[in-house]
């Protein structure tokens, strides 16, 4: 088994692994998200996105990023303990960090097979859907609606324990 530290790649290693994997004939999926509190919904949307495919690869929005997406809050968790997580995951191939509002980038440079987006979306509300169209990537909407946010667990927390800074 490849150690789970070793699924983490900069852009061109996981260009590569994307490319050895379709060279081998395998479907590649892209799944992508901020995962700052890991919780029950991701690991539902990583694993029916892994059943889209053969091959996952799992973009991560940076800590830079997700600072200018959320606000000066956030992230909770740092990208290094977020990417190990989502490292550790079975259904999980690869790890990528990336550093802009959206993995558009990811998808021209990768060119999966399908872009799994999870349940707040819809294909019509995805945000790289015009470039997955262009591409003729499949956009696939990937998870369970019941498990749930990270949004609503932030504000939870907030609403019973009260914001500090």
């Amino acid at each position: 088994m490849q150690a789970p530290l070793g699924k983490i790649k900069s852009l061109p290693d996981a260009k590569r692994a994307v490319e050895e994997a379709k060279a081998a004939g395998k479907r590649v999926v892209l799944a992508n998200g901020c995962f700052d509190l890991l919780h029950g919904g991701h690991v539902s949307y990583l694993e029916d996105s892994k059943a889209q495919g053969d091959f996952l690869v799992v973009g991560l929005n940076s800590d830079r990023s997700m600072h200018g997406l959320k606000g000066p809050s956030r992230p909770i968790v740092p990208e290094d303990e977020r990417a190990e997580m989502l490292a550790r995951m079975e259904a999980v191939d690869a790890v990528v960090l990336f550093d802009e509002p959206t993995c558009q980038n990811l998808l021209e440079t990768l060119r999966p097979h399908v872009h799994a987006k999870g349940t707040d979306y819809t294909r019509e509300t995805v945000p790289e859907r015009e470039i997955s169209r262009r591409l003729g990537i499949e956009t696939y909407i990937a998870g369970d609606p019941k498990e749930g946010a990270t949004k609503d667990i932030v504000k939870t927390v907030v609403e019973r324990y009260g914001k500090k800074n």
